[in-house]
């Protein structure tokens, strides 16, 4: 019997492609693992009209961790279009997979390391060495919105905030809201799983970003809660620092900055930005981590123009595995995993298409997993 049961959802586009390389390296340092694979992405939403079936809820509920590729998304009304006709006009409404399965296991930490690799051609400077904690569970992302607005949101609005009153008279067709949910509770555990990360791995500053001058009450928490338990760190410096301030400094100075913090749409913008300065998302690995579960992905997307030609960078689903293994506690694993990349990487005789390459998708992955199995 395998050791681990690792959930095995590789989506669509190049989600496939990009896990199979991951799963060369896996291999190759002797990852000991039963990969149940499970059904998600677009083509379940349109044959199914649900891109998440719950059997593949059962498998995430019975593994004990999960690698997940790529999905595919796309508006509304363009998600409702490519339904297969039975199932269109039955009021079905397309989600998130991933936005899905984080709120449902409560996956409420997004951890997106960005470190530049030397040797890399895309990279905006050599040292840069950071990483972004996203909260993944609130936000914007809470999926509370309205549209059309209903008469009696718009009443409870105005009757709690004035400033309400210039969207009154606005047809309720013509108004659109989406919700900003803020708790405590998610406040203060990705805080304070980022200054714990910082302790861990040595990262002299915990920097948090959010808009408290302008968004006063659920920046505000942020930025509150973020001073209270900076008090408990004492060797960990907090800054402080706005968002649209934060990407300007990212690019003057990325190497002055170690662990960023940062609610859910804004730590999506930052982790981005953050990417394309070590390489661009073919380099960006995220780990969706709970108490008791984690999902691990590239945070690139579906790519469908590439799927089917092998070509896509795969470090970054390598490096997601690389985060899975160190989740698990199989460190040195993950470390023989980061070395090989970064041996490949230095080397430069194998290199993808976006690092101005030939190499495909599996030959770049069995470059690294030769050098990974090579120290066992």
């Amino acid at each position: 019997m395998a050791k681990y049961r690792i959930a095995y959802l590789p989506g669509d586009g190049v989600g496939p492609e990009v896990l199979e390389a991951a799963r060369m390296v896996l291999d190759a340092v002797g990852f000991d693992a039963e990969y149940v694979h499970g059904d998600v992405g677009w083509k379940f939403w349109c044959e199914e009209g649900n891109p998440l079936p719950e059997r593949t809820i059962e498998v995430l509920k019975n593994t004990d961790a999960c690698l997940f590729g790529a999905i595919t998304s796309k508006p509304k009304d363009e998600a409702e279009a490519e339904l297969a006709p039975h199932l269109k006009g039955k009021g079905l409404s397309y989600f998130s997979p991933i936005v899905a399965i984080r709120q449902m296991f409560d996956l409420y930490a997004n951890v997106r390391p960005c470190k530049a690799f030397p040797g890399n051609p895309l990279n905006f400077r050599d040292d840069i060495d950071l990483v972004v904690f996203r909260e993944n569970t609130e936000g914007l992302y809470s999926g509370v919105e309205f549209h059309p607005v209903p008469d009696e949101v718009v009443e409870v609005l105005g009757k709690h905030s004035p400033k309400m009153e210039r969207f009154a008279a606005v047809p309720r067709d013509e108004l659109a809201i989406s919700c900003r949910i803020f708790t405590r509770k998610g406040c203060e555990r990705i805080v304070r799983a980022a200054f714990e990360y910082a302790k861990q791995h040595n990262y002299p500053t915990v920097t948090v970003v959010e808009k408290p001058n302008v968004i006063r009450e659920t920046s505000g928490m942020m930025v509150r809660i973020a001073r209270e338990i900076a008090k408990e760190y004492p060797g960990i410096e907090l800054w402080e620092t706005n968002i649209d301030a934060m990407c300007m400094w990212l690019v003057k100075n990325p190497q002055d900055y170690g662990v960023l913090v940062s609610s859910n749409m804004f730590g999506d913008i930052l982790s981005d930005l953050a990417a394309q300065l070590v390489g661009g998302l073919g380099f960006a690995s995220a780990g969706n981590i709970g108490e008791d579960y984690g999902v691990f992905e590239p945070t690139h997307g579906s790519a469908p123009k590439y799927a089917g030609q092998y070509k896509v960078n795969p470090t970054a689903a390598i490096l997601a595995a690389r985060l899975m293994l160190r989740w698990l506690g199989e460190e040195e694993k993950a470390e023989r995993i980061e070395r090989a990349v970064a041996d490949v990487i230095a080397e430069g005789k194998v290199r993808t298409y976006d690092m101005g390459g030939s190499a495909s998708t599996l030959e770049m992955a069995e470059a690294i997993a030769a050098k990974a199995e090579r120290g066992r």
